[in-house]
């Protein structure tokens, strides 16, 4: 029969039914207090980033997503997500929805201007690459992708300096909401394992093997 063992105040066990026994012996023992612990909480030093939470429905509607005031009336007069992005492209990720194909396929179209509905947009069609020292393809910044529907003022100079060499990007500066990590994880898609080939697009040249640092290649014991 399977029987757990916890033990009371007077270090006397007391039966309880699912554990195993051996020789007569249970081979789960604990004191009461252990038994009634309540299972210990994650570590705030693995949760601390936004970007390292639990995925929770991306698009629950205003008066439900924790950003919009529920007791306001016009709270409920906004479109719920899941309603507006009907007929959009699908995505693994985010808020499941492709919207650079929608905004390639003319899905969707940004207003360039609040007042005049007919000003088009300041397109730069430029890719940016990045080479990146790791084993990890390089990555590639499209501008024309974000400046279809972002003015160049929104990151720059503030976010990134329009200068070679002016910026120093990293993903612990990503993931803690800095550079590319001030949109991405907040109104774009999340940066996730998932997503890592969205931006690391560019795969190394035939032949690439990964530069050696100062401290091998002068290392005396080589």
């Amino acid at each position: 029969m399977n029987i757990i063992a916890i033990l009371n105040a007077r270090g006397l066990p007391i039966l309880l039914a699912g554990a195993v026994v051996l020789g007569g012996m249970p081979l789960l023992v604990a004191t009461e207090a252990e038994a009634a612990a309540p299972a210990p909480a994650v570590s705030d030093a693995n949760i601390f980033n936004r970007n390292l939470k639990a995925g929770v429905d991306p698009n629950l509607p205003p008066w439900e997503d924790g950003i919009h005031d529920p007791e306001n009336e016009a709270t409920h007069a906004l479109q719920p997500p899941k309603e507006a992005y009907v007929g959009l492209p699908k995505s693994s990720y985010g808020n499941h929805v492709d919207w650079v194909k929608a905004l390639d396929d003319g899905m969707i179209k940004p207003r360039w201007d609040r007042i005049n509905s007919n000003e088009d947009p300041f397109v730069m069609d430029l890719d940016i690459v990045r080479p990146v020292k790791a084993s990890m393809p390089d990555v590639v910044f499209p501008h024309r992708q974000h400046t279809e529907w972002l003015f160049c003022s929104n990151c720059h100079p503030a976010i990134f300096v329009p200068q070679k060499g002016a910026n120093q990007i990293n993903m612990s500066a990503i993931l803690l909401g800095q550079k590319c990590g001030v949109c991405h994880g907040k109104v774009s898609f999340p940066i996730t394992t998932a997503s890592c080939k969205k931006c690391h697009s560019k795969p190394k040249p035939e032949g690439w093997t990964p530069p050696l640092s100062d401290a091998t290649v002068k290392n005396p014991w080589k």
